[in-house]
């Protein structure tokens, strides 16, 4: 079975990130699957997500993945469980790294990240998404 690669067309929108892309591909009632595309060289933000825990499939390339500190080498077959809170980040070696995820959680939106470091630049646009709750008083 050959691996997703970049240039497959996939069925979903195609949103560009500094790091490479992903799209979503299937959503319903409480889950979400995404691919993502980590281009060579580059890494996500170190991050959490306060509604969503986080499956991940690596379905081609290599590289490193933190998840609450443990980096472990990943490549094409691997799977990991991002647990709810965990803090984690995702980073390819010279090939890329293609990652098929699958979130479950009540609320999956895009605005459920709390950077916590980044290359990017992109610190201050992190806000946590935590349900109704309002501004610290």
């Amino acid at each position: 079975m050959a691996a997703l690669l970049p240039t497959d067309p996939g069925t979903g929108d195609r949103c560009e990130r500094p790091w490479g892309w992903y799209e979503n591909l299937a959503s319903g009632e409480g889950y979400l699957v995404k691919r993502l595309w980590i281009a060579p060289g580059r890494r996500i933000s170190l991050q959490r997500h306060h509604h969503r825990s986080e499956h991940w499939v690596i379905v081609g390339g290599g590289g490193t993945v933190e998840i609450d500190g443990n980096e472990r080498a990943v490549r094409t077959g691997d799977a990991l469980l991002v647990p709810l809170g965990a803090v984690h980040r995702a980073s390819a070696a010279g090939d890329g790294l293609a990652i098929v995820e699958v979130q479950r959680g009540e609320q999956l939106r895009e605005d459920d990240i709390e950077r916590l470091a980044d290359d990017y630049g992109r610190l201050e646009a992190s806000a946590p998404a935590r349900g109704g709750e309002g501004p610290p008083r």
